[in-house]
């Protein structure tokens, strides 16, 4: 709970600054007209008034009711709970526009010549749900710590990079869930680079000088606690040859039991294993198109932060709670998720720049920017 009430505290205490993050009270308007989030006023007199309503629902855990009755003990808007319920089942594109303008200000880190992003995806339920109502495909920047891009969508899409752009300089990590040729072919071709865990079955790799590549019979001639590599290469759909490495190391003895474990607990509901499955789980092994220069070590120390991604999935669903889903409809549910994430994303714009450029702590609104007629400038 109190977790909660500090998320309502951001809302409701800075939220003239958190406004600036967005463009300010004239971008705001802009995008709920452009959107058709808002039509008129009748009930909720300002668009920044409805926002502020709909991000306090969407954190602090309270019902629409609640929510109705606070705007009318605040005076910000005399509605009832059904209306309110269909103003925000409307917000879903406005929220969208207004996350697109939010990435659209986060700069690439300039502390490395390399620029670090861990891509990965978590599931969403609803409250009393089975299955997966919906999925946030999301891109951290190392550097600042902070979302670079995200994506969200229903239950039944699945994890590819190529829902994300990138540069080059780029370094995207990313589980075995991502290795598809085809993706990662594209993020070759783009200049970038990618360090991406593989499973044993799903690339088929070749020799640099075209042969089949005999992945465990490489693995097996690893030495003990250390790092090696090989040379290979593996085609897209289309045809398209990608050149990279397969940096891989043995696993200690407890660490390849537990995989193993994991494995067969994964494998049990569909009856059999295979039995290279248990043998890969006594190695790990990423594919990258990282030059030669970076070591096998250094590829395997840089996957390592991919846990950070992880950790940042578990503050959003602890603190924002994130994976509560109250709602049932569709409609609802976008809104609610994008609205905890526009949240997530100005509080880290309002910490990031507090410490940084801003000595004020927010960004001045472009209009204001512009002198008036009286300046002496």
């Amino acid at each position: 709970m109190k977790l909660r009430a500090e998320a309502r505290e951001w809302i409701e205490f800075q939220w003239p600054y958190l406004l600036a993050f967005l463009g300010g009270k004239e971008r705001v308007s802009e995008l709920a007209y452009e959107t058709g989030a808002f039509v008129r006023r009748r009930e909720v007199r300002d668009p920044t008034d409805m926002l502020q309503l709909l991000l306090t629902w969407a954190v602090t855990g309270r019902s629409l009711r609640e929510t109705a009755a606070l705007a009318a003990e605040s005076g910000m808007a005399d509605v009832s709970n059904v209306a309110l319920m269909k103003r925000f089942m409307r917000a879903g594109d406005w929220l969208g526009a207004l996350l697109a303008d939010v990435l659209g200000e986060v700069q690439p880190s300039s502390s490395s010549l390399l620029r670090i992003r861990v891509i990965d995806a978590s599931s969403i339920t609803r409250d009393g749900g089975s299955g997966t109502d919906a999925r946030l495909h999301l891109s951290l920047d190392l550097g600042p710590h902070r979302i670079d891009d995200l994506e969200l969508t229903d239950g039944r899409e699945g994890e590819t990079l190529e829902r994300f752009v990138f540069k080059v300089g780029d370094v995207v990590l990313a589980d075995r869930g991502y290795a598809h040729r085809g993706a990662l072919a594209t993020v070759a071709r783009s200049g970038a680079h990618f360090i991406v865990r593989m499973p044993w079955s799903n690339v088929p790799l070749e020799t640099p000088d075209g042969e089949p590549f005999g992945l465990f019979d490489a693995l097996r001639t690893l030495p003990e606690a250390l790092a090696g590599e090989f040379a290979v290469q593996f085609r897209s759909p289309d045809g398209e040859l990608t050149p990279c490495r397969l940096v891989a190391i043995r696993r200690s003895e407890a660490a390849a039991a537990e995989a193993r474990q994991k494995a067969l607990k994964e494998r049990k509901k569909h009856g059999t294993i295979h039995p290279s499955t248990l043998e890969a789980a006594g190695y790990f092994f990423v594919l990258t198109n990282l030059p030669k220069e970076i070591s096998a070590a250094s590829v395997l120390q840089l996957y390592g932060y991919r846990w950070q991604v992880e950790m940042k999935f578990k503050t959003l669903k602890s603190v924002l709670h994130l994976g509560e889903l109250p709602v049932r409809s569709p409609e609802l549910i976008r809104v609610y998720i994008l609205a905890k994430l526009l949240v997530a994303l100005l509080i880290d714009e309002l910490i990031g720049a507090a410490e940084s450029f801003f000595p004020w702590g927010y960004p001045i609104a472009a209009h204001q920017l512009v002198a008036s007629d009286s300046s002496p400038f």
